[in-house]
C-alpha cells in the first residue's frame, strides 16, 4: 500500500496533542491536496513541452492487448472507470474468463506517484501478460475517488467494498465474459480481493491476494502505536508514521487525468469534496481500533467461514503489510480450494526474486481451474512455507499442528521511555543457554508483562537469534502501551535456530525505526515478563526445491547487531526446549 503499516485509544487520549505538531489541521491537508493537483498539471505540461508524451490515451503499438475503456454505474450513482484489456486479435463477441484488479493506484497519468508519460492503462506489477496469453480478459477498475472514478475514497469501507462487488458483477454479465471472474492483486489491490470475498458478488470464482490488508487499523497501528513505513527511494528504514497514510492516499486520489483522457475521466479525477476528505483523514488518524469506522473495515471476522477459493501470500519479513492478523484471517476461512505461500520476502509476490520458478505456474493453474474451468490440477501443496534458513517445505496448516508452546520468564527491572536518545537504561536483556539441538520457531510468539509506568509510555519486546559469535539477528517483535498487565502479540515467523545458538529477548520502550512513539520521558518498572513461543516438535525435511530469497541476506544485514560478551554472559535465563523426535 502507499504508506504501506497500532497506539491504543487510551494512550492517544492521554496525550491528544502529541501528534498535532506533525500532522497539522485538516484544512492545511486539503490545501496540500489541491496543491498536488497543480503540481501534477505542471508535470504534465513539462512532459508535453519536452515531447516525452506519446500519442495520448493509446497503448503502445507493440502492446500485446486490445484496450478500451468502460464506465460502470454503481447502485449509489458512483461512476467507476475501467480499462479492459483483451488478447490481441480476439473478436468482441468471444467470451473469455476475466481476471480483475480493483485499485486506487492506476491512474493513466501515474502509477502511485510515479509519472507515466505514455499514458494508457497502468499494468505495472500486474501479471497481465501471463493471463492474456492464457486467454483471459484483464480488467483494471479504479476505486471511487481514484483514477477516472468519481466519489470519495473510504479506505476499505462500505463504498469501496460495494465498488468491488459492482465491478465483478458487471464483468460477469458482459457479452465478452464467460460469467466467471477472478480478483488478483498485491497490497491494497490484494485488500480489494478480500473485500470481494466479503461481499460475495455473483460471478466471483476465486481470489489471489498477496501481502494484503486484513485489518486496516492493525496495518497502521499495533495496539494503537503507529507503525513507521519506508521513504523509498531515499530510505528503506521506517520514517513515515501510519498517521500519514490517509493523507498520502488523498494525494494519489488527486492525480489529474492524462491530457487527452475523456472529459468524464478528467472531471472525475479532479472531483474533490473537502468535507468527504476531512472526514476520511480524521477517521484514519484515530488510533482506537474500537471505533465504528475501524470495526466495519476489519475483514478477519467478515471472512470467517468464507468458502471462496483464496490464494494467499504473505512475507514474514514484509514491513509494509506485516505478518500479523492475516493468519487469523487465513485460519478462520471455511472449507474451500484455498492455497497459500508464506515465506521470507518483503512486499512482493514470488513471481521473481524468491529463488523458485513455481509461483507463476501455480497462480495460473489456480485461476485456470477455478475461473477458466479447465480440467487441471493445481500443483504444489496447500501451503508452501519458506523458512529463514532458506529451506522450502509443504505444510497442511500454518502455524503447524505440531507446535508446542514453550514459556520463559524474562529478567525484570526497569527502563526509561525516552525515544531516540540511546542509552543502556532503555532496555532489559534476557538470553538463553546455548541450544542443545536444533529448534524451529513456527508461529506467533506472545508476551505478558506486569508494569508500572505512565499510560503514555510503551513497552516493546524483541526476540533474537544469537549466533556463537554473539551476532544477534531480530526474529520478531511487538509493542503495546504500558498498562498494569500488558499483552503483546508479536509478528509471525518461521525460523529454524541451529544447535549452539541462543535465543535473546530485549524489553525496551520502542524500536525507533519501526514505530512512531512520542517519548514519555518516564521510568517504567517491569515486575514480571513471560514470553510464550511456538516450537515445532517434529524435524522438518525440506520437500520443495528453491533457493535463498533476496530478503534473507538483506534482513541479516539490516537487522543484526553484535552483542558484548559480558551482556551475553550476565543476562542468562533458562528455557526448557522441546526434545524433537521424528521427521515430517
Amino acid at each position: 500500500m502507499a504508506g504501506e503499516s497500532t497506539v491504543s485509544g487510551s494512550e492517544q487520549a492521554s496525550h491528544p496533542d502529541s501528534w498535532g505538531w506533525f500532522f497539522g489541521g485538516i484544512a492545511t491537508k486539503v490545501t496540500m491536496v489541491i496543491m498536488r493537483m497543480v503540481l501534477w498539471r505542471a508535470v504534465v505540461g513539462l512532459l508535453l513541452v519536452s515531447g516525452c508524451v506519446a500519442v495520448p490515451g493509446r497503448a503502445s503499438a507493440d502492446a500485446a492487448y486490445q484496450w478500451r475503456q468502460e464506465y460502470i454505474t454503481a447502485s449509489d450513482g458512483t461512476r467507476l472507470h475501467a480499462d479492459i484489456l483483451r488478447p490481441t486479435g480476439i473478436a468482441d463477441d468471444v467470451k473469455t474468463p476475466v481476471i480483475m484488479t480493483v485499485s486506487p493506484y492506476r491512474a493513466h497519468l501515474a502509477y502511485l506517484s510515479q509519472p507515466r508519460p505514455l499514458g494508457g492503462p497502468s499494468t505495472e506489477n500486474l501479471e497481465v501478460d501471463l493471463f492474456l496469453k492464457a486467454g483471459y480478459t484483464y480488467a483494471i477498475v479504479d476505486l471511487r475517488g481514484f483514477g477516472g472514478s468519481n466519489g470519495c475514497p473510504d479506505f476499505g469501507g462500505p463504498g469501496e467494498r460495494s465498488d468491488v462487488k459492482t465491478a465483478v458483477e458487471w464483468a460477469a454479465g458482459q457479452s465478452w465474459s464467460t460469467g466467471k471472474v477472478g480478483l488478483a492483486g498485491i497490497s491494497y489491490e490484494g485488500w480489494t480481493g478480500l473485500m470481494g470475498m466479503a461481499e460475495q458478488p455473483k460471478g466471483l470464482a476465486a481470489v489471489a491476494a498477496f501481502e494484503p490488508v486484513a485489518d486496516p487499523n492493525s496495518y497502521l497501528y499495533m495496539q494503537g502505536v503507529a507503525w513507521k513505513f519506508t521513504l523509498k527511494p531515499v530510505s528503506e528504514s521506517g520514517i513515515r508514521p501510519g498517521d500519514l497514510a490517509g493523507f498520502e492516499h488523498l494525494l494519489i486520489a488527486s492525480t489529474p487525468g492524462y491530457p487527452t483522457d475523456s472529459a468524464e475521466y478528467q472531471a472525475n479525477a479532479l472531483d474533490i469534496d473537502p468535507k468527504c476528505y476531512s472526514n476520511y483523514l480524521s477517521e484514519i488518524t484515530n488510533h482506537d481500533a474500537g471505533t465504528a469506522f475501524w470495526r466495519d473495515r476489519d475483514l478477519v471476522e467478515k471472512l470467517r467461514g468464507n468458502t471462496t477459493p483464496l490464494f494467499l501470500g504473505q512475507g514474514f519479513i514484509d514491513y509494509n503489510t506485516r505478518a500479523d492478523r492475516v493468519f487469523q484471517l487465513w485460519n478462520g476461512l471455511g472449507p474451500g480450494e484455498h492455497k497459500a505461500w508464506f515465506g521470507q520476502w518483503g512486499h512482493r509476490t514470488c513471481s521473481d526474486k524468491c529463488g523458485t520458478p513455481r509461483f507463476s505456474t501455480e497462480l495460473l493453474a489456480f485461476f485456470d481451474r477455478l475461473v477458466a474451468g479447465k480440467d487441471v490440477t493445481v500443483p504444489g501443496p496447500r501451503i508452501t512455507v519458506n523458512g529463514f534458513d532458506g529451506s522450502w517445505r509443504s505444510e497442511a496448516a500454518w502455524p503447524p499442528a505440531d507446535d508446542r508452546t514453550v514459556s520463559v520468564d524474562l529478567r525484570t527491572g526497569g527502563y526509561t521511555d525516552r525515544g531516540l536518545v540511546s542509552g543502556a537504561d532503555r532496555d532489559i536483556w534476557s538470553i538463553s543457554q546455548p541450544l542443545a539441538q536444533d529448534q524451529h520457531l513456527a508461529g506467533i510468539p506472545t508476551a505478558a508483562l506486569t508494569l508500572d509506568g505512565p499510560a503514555n509510555a510503551t513497552v516493546a519486546v524483541e526476540m533474537y537469534d544469537i549466533a556463537p559469535d554473539n551476532v544477534a539477528t531480530v526474529i520478531t517483535r511487538g509493542i503495546a502501551p504500558v498498562t498494569a498487565n500488558a499483552q503483546i502479540r508479536m509478528l509471525a515467523q518461521d525460523w529454524p535456530i541451529p544447535a549452539g545458538h541462543r535465543i535473546g529477548f530485549r524489553i525496551t520502550d520502542v524500536v525507533d525505526d519501526v514505530w512512531a512513539h512520542p517519548p514519555a520521558f518516564s521510568h517504567v518498572t517491569v515486575t514480571s515478563a513471560r514470553v510464550q513461543m511456538p516450537f515445532l516438535t517434529a524435524v522438518r525435511t525440506p520437500d520443495l526445491t528453491g533457493d535463498i530469497t533476496e530478503g534473507i541476506p538483506k534482513w541479516r544485514n539490516e537487522k543484526s547487531t553484535s552483542l558484548p560478551a559480558d551482556l551475553v554472559d550476565n543476562a542468562k535465563v533458562t528455557i526448557d526446549f522441546p526434545t524433537r523426535t521424528g521427521t515430517r
